[in-house]
């Protein structure tokens, strides 16, 4: 219930006939409303004074000068009574909206600020999607729209909305124009990383991560948290070639050995097999939902290791039993299938989807790996073989290079007086 005294000088007003005098009559009472209500009492005397000056007996000019001046004192108020008085603001303006539209669009943005403090994001997002951005009577620019619709979309994948969030950010890749405000563009491509990490396309949200980690004008600090996350989703991206390269790309960065990733990022680009103790260290610093269970009741990341881990055996074996190969990727026998089985079933999956060359001999229990083409001539053999050697060679280069240039980083002087001239 809002103070008497002030709903009878509400009353008064309301009765004055003289409109220029009213204008200021509603000001000063704003002011003494703010300077002497406070916590509930002060929301309700605000909601009041916007039912009376809000009212229809009120004309639109009247109305923005009196929402002009009601702005500047809702910005100053406390959280709690900011939602509550913006509610009702905005509740009252939605029948008249189309007439005080900047004004509107101002209080939103205070309302969506406050529902943020609280950490109410979904709500915050819903206000701000109320703004109007089309209409002839306020002309709002390609940039300042995309600023709109990304702030949206945070606010969206603060709560893990990724629907509506993929939603809005389509908005802006729609835009006629290209978004030219490098914050802005930044987010963008943040945004679209967050999004295909959360809907599972973990190989575009590592190229998308790994982006951002490269983009200029971003703090070294947030460039390895992007680079970080790019390992992430590398790792837990189904095995095959396409993550080999995003792997190597990767491994070859610079930065990727001051990652704390780096150590299951370096044996899965070698192709080493993993530990039980490795993988639940890196499951440590994961997001839940790149935690969540699939349809088979693993997790996205035991798929991954597993088909990794795989992958790592047949670069080690020519041919193994499939009751061998469950123990070496660790599958436990279930009710309905034993670990060999479920080995037979990873590998069956990868050849049909050319991620593996092998043969599986259902008979016998024995899966074949290829190193050249099934059925392939001996020059594809040995041609494969020699790529392999190279690669080889490759790596170990460039571990002796990374170990010289950490020699040389840390005894500075011990390298120089190894130098020849």
């Amino acid at each position: 219930m809002a103070s008497q005294k002030f709903t009878a000088k509400l009353a008064a007003i309301e009765d004055s006939p003289h409109q220029p005098a009213k204008l200021q009559q509603y000001n000063d009472l704003l002011n003494e409303i703010v300077a002497s209500s406070s916590g509930d009492e002060l929301a309700q005397d605000i909601v009041y004074y916007l039912d009376s000056i809000l009212s229809e007996d009120i004309s639109i000019v009247a109305t923005r000068s009196l929402l002009d001046s009601f702005i500047p004192i809702l910005q100053k108020l406390e959280s709690e009574t900011k939602i509550k008085v913006g509610q009702h603001a905005v509740a009252l303006l939605q029948s008249r909206a189309a007439s005080v539209e900047e004004q509107d669009s101002q209080i939103r943005e205070i309302l969506a600020d406050a529902y943020e403090s609280e950490e109410e994001y979904t709500a915050a997002a819903r206000v701000l999607q109320g703004i109007s951005i089309d209409s002839s009577q306020r002309l709002v620019s390609d940039a300042a729209k995309a600023r709109l619709w990304i702030r949206i979309v945070r606010y969206y994948l603060e709560d893990d909305d990724t629907t509506n969030a993929e939603t809005t950010l389509n908005r802006i890749k729609n835009l006629p124009s290209k978004i030219e405000d490098h914050d802005t563009q930044l987010y963008f491509q943040l945004s679209q990383a967050r999004i295909l990490d959360a809907r599972r396309r973990f190989l575009e949200a590592a190229q998308a991560y790994y982006s951002v980690s490269l983009a200029p004008g971003v703090d070294e600090g947030d460039r390895l948290t992007a680079l970080s996350a790019a390992i992430r989703c590398a790792v837990l991206a189904p095995a095959g070639p396409q993550r080999s390269r995003s792997l190597s790309r990767l491994y070859k960065d610079d930065r990727a050995s001051s990652v704390e990733e780096f150590s299951i990022l370096e044996k899965m680009f070698l192709d080493r097999l993993l530990n039980g103790e490795e993988v639940a260290a890196f499951a440590k610093k994961l997001e839940p939902h790149q935690l969540a269970l699939t349809a088979d009741g693993t997790t996205v990341l035991d798929k991954a290791v597993i088909e990794h881990n795989l992958l790592a055996a047949s670069k080690l074996y020519e041919n193994i039993t499939v009751d061998a190969l469950g123990i070496i990727l660790g599958l436990q026998t279930s009710d309905d299938l034993s670990a060999g089985e479920k080995a037979e079933a990873y590998a069956a999956r990868m050849v049909e989807q050319g991620r593996l060359r092998g043969r599986i001999d259902q008979i016998d229990g024995i899966i074949s790996f290829d190193t050249g083409v099934s059925g392939g001539s001996t020059s594809d053999t040995n041609g494969t073989a020699l790529r392999q050697w190279d690669f080889g060679v490759q790596a170990l280069a460039e571990s002796v290079e990374r170990v010289a240039a950490s020699i040389s980083d840390q005894f500075p002087d011990f390298a120089s007086s190894q130098m020849v001239h």
